[in-house]
């Protein structure tokens, strides 16, 4: 059990950092990005505002104005991907949410599969489904490893900036669906 402090306690000091916890505290603040957008100078605990070396002086770049109507010099980025909710994964393979849409990829190359792929998550996006079902197929298990090519390859595609602007989230579907063979895949409201 923790005793409480008494009077002849002496105050506890701050402890000081090392030059090795200093530069990895810094970094640290160099990665994060904070929740909001109001933008801090930071300072080290060791330099003073006083005290000031040339080389420490930030130099302010003054920022350019963009037209309006002008392309963004940035890409936006796309969406990230969210785990299927368990409710859903629940409901989709018991059959009480419905399944609107079945891609069968079976015996495709993977160029004509990444084609067929795009097109119909597209179509589905575009017509405001919920969710559907990409089958893969499981390929087969052997010494072959080129086998079960798309069943690899699919996920990945769908991990894509090009599919995340479509596909909200993904995932194996329940065995009575084709397990490892076929994906659940969520498809992203359309924005009105």
């Amino acid at each position: 059990m923790k005793r409480p402090p008494t009077i002849l306690d002496p105050p506890r000091r701050k402890r000081i950092l090392s030059e090795e916890e200093r530069a990895l505290w810094e970094s640290v603040i160099r990665q994060a990005k904070p929740l909001r957008k109001k933008h801090r100078v930071a300072t080290s605990p060791a330099a003073s505002p006083t005290t000031e070396t040339p080389a420490a002086r930030a130099v302010v770049q003054p920022k350019v104005a963009i037209p309006v109507g002008a392309p963004s010099p940035k890409k936006p980025m796309a969406p990230p991907l969210v785990p299927l909710g368990r409710r859903e994964r629940s409901q989709l393979s018991k059959g009480t949410k419905e399944i609107e849409a079945r891609l069968d990829l079976h015996g495709m190359t993977q160029a004509r599969a990444h084609r067929a792929l795009s097109g119909f998550l597209h179509r589905a996006h575009g017509d405001g489904l919920t969710f559907v079902l990409v089958i893969t197929g499981k390929g087969k298990i052997g010494a072959e490893s080129e086998r079960g090519v798309l069943r690899r390859q699919v996920p990945q595609w769908l991990n894509q900036p090009e599919f995340r602007n479509v596909v909200v989230s993904f995932e194996e579907a329940h065995i009575g669906h084709g397990g490892t063979g076929a994906l659940y895949v969520r498809i992203r409201r359309v924005r009105i």
